[in-house]
């Protein structure tokens, strides 16, 4: 039996849930398309969609955000951020955004130009689709272990440095006008990335002058794995880790509503100051002034403290061992899941669980459609409806190799209990998964269509 964690903080203050009845679940999904981000927040039980923004943040970061200074220009939240950033990052210029995909937009509008590539392990559905819209081809690198979901490799967010030198090779450096890595691996399982992987990309990057930026949502996550699972690194503290992984590269994006434990903000991080004031300036026309960047003095003061809250070493274990948790109660169930768990959410290998349903028809929507109808829960698809695209050369259309749900768990908010409900609602799904049928879109959006895409069962 897999045991929970001890909680490393206690309840200050609760929000009522219920659970609405299954006739109006059913009701209210049909309404929706299907398509679980526009179902109300109110009509769900236990909220997986995603860990971005959704956290509990602490009684310091409350009280901090009463000191918050509202000055348009110059405030003291910014240079209190200003301080923290640079003690855990080590850049020497940051510019505040609203989010991460806002620290995209500015460096894809900087850098990137229609034809040319961006390599990385994989990107994420923001970073892909800001690469994209500027007419650039993202390219994923991963070790071939990222698609083996029973594959216990301690690092399958790893780039694969092979397959990195050959694209580097063949697409020509100048036509690489910045190189990436995530982590964790979001795209592939929440999967860490190893400090001798770093190294070896930051290496690659830097022998044929491409910048290196990492995109680094959940790096205090990734960084305990490495304490946990990297020789050497053991009697290292987070903080160091962290400051070893960032001397690495160049610059840095990040999304403040993940490892910041925020509800909003992010950050655009960089060693080059030509490149900084070319991102004030985008950042003034499209964000705000480069002390506020389209935030709340009040919002740079909680990432300030935010940030030094997701690097303690108690929070982090305990982070880790409830994502466990409830991937080890799901296995014992016989649910295929992406192993080993990673530090934010459980995969579900939906391709796996229902093989009866191809990649044309969405299997991981189906298993997300499920899971709200029998138990109000809400999960993300990781799969086609996110990452299938049109090959701009072919025009066939290129699936994903996973078929994946993400069960994202959001920072300091959910108990045993509420994840035991995930459990039995899984344990219901599994004893009817062979009735379950596939969707087709009736409508999708160009780019991030899983936002706002619409479905109907395919009867």
């Amino acid at each position: 039996m897999v045991h929970y964690p001890f909680e490393p903080f206690r309840i200050k203050m609760v929000e009522p849930i219920h659970l609405i009845d299954r006739q109006t679940r059913e009701s209210l999904l049909r309404e929706a398309g299907y398509n679980v981000f526009a179902l109300k927040a109110r009509d769900v039980l236990v909220d997986l969609l995603t860990d971005s923004g959704t956290g509990a943040m602490s009684h310091i970061q409350w009280g901090a955000m009463m000191q918050g200074d509202e000055s348009y220009a110059g405030a003291a939240s910014y240079f209190r951020l200003s301080e923290t950033i640079h003690s855990i990052f080590g850049f020497q210029h940051f510019v505040p955004t609203h989010q991460g995909r806002a620290a995209e937009n500015i460096l894809s509008a900087l850098l990137v130009k229609p034809g040319l590539f961006v390599p990385s392990n994989m990107h994420f559905d923001t970073t892909d689709a800001n690469i994209r819209a500027r007419g650039g081809r993202p390219t994923n690198l991963v070790i071939d272990e990222a698609f083996i979901p029973s594959s216990m490799h301690p690092f399958k967010g790893n780039m694969d440095l092979c397959k990195l030198k050959s694209f580097i090779d063949h697409t020509g450096p100048e036509n690489i006008p910045l190189g990436m890595i995530t982590v964790t691996n979001n795209a592939g399982g929440g999967q860490p990335v190893s400090m001798e992987n770093l190294h070896g990309v930051a290496e690659i990057y830097r022998s044929h002058g491409i910048p290196f930026f990492i995109d680094a949502c959940r790096y205090a996550e990734n960084s305990y794995f490495i304490q946990q699972r990297e020789p050497g690194y053991q009697d290292r503290s987070i903080l160091d880790i962290a400051r070893e992984m960032f001397s690495l590269a160049d610059g840095a994006t990040m999304s403040a509503k993940k490892d910041a434990i925020v509800n909003i903000g992010g950050f655009l991080a960089m060693n080059d100051e030509e490149l900084y004031r070319r991102a004030c300036n985008e950042l003034i026309l499209r964000e705000g002034f480069p002390t506020y960047g389209g935030l709340a003095g009040r919002d740079l003061e909680a990432i300030a403290v935010g940030l030094q809250e997701g690097i303690d070493e108690t929070y982090l274990a305990y982070r880790v061992k409830q994502t466990a948790y409830l991937a080890g109660r799901l296995k014992e169930l016989g649910i295929p899941i992406m192993d080993p768990p990673g530090g934010h959410a459980v995969y579900i290998d939906a391709g796996a669980f229902l093989p009866h349903i191809p990649p044309s028809e969405f299997p991981g929507q189906s298993l997300v459609v499920e899971l709200y109808i029998e138990g109000g829960i809400r999960g993300v698809e990781i799969g086609s409806v996110m990452f299938a695209h049109s090959d701009p050369e072919t025009g066939a259309m290129i699936h994903p190799k996973l078929e994946m749900v993400r069960l994202a768990i959001p920072r300091r908010v959910y108990t045993q209990s509420h994840l035991d409900h995930v459990v039995n609602t899984f344990k219901l799904i599994a004893e009817n998964r062979d009735s379950m049928r596939g969707y087709r879109m009736t409508y999708a959006p160009e780019l991030l269509r899983h936002f706002t895409a619409r479905f109907e069962p395919i009867r």
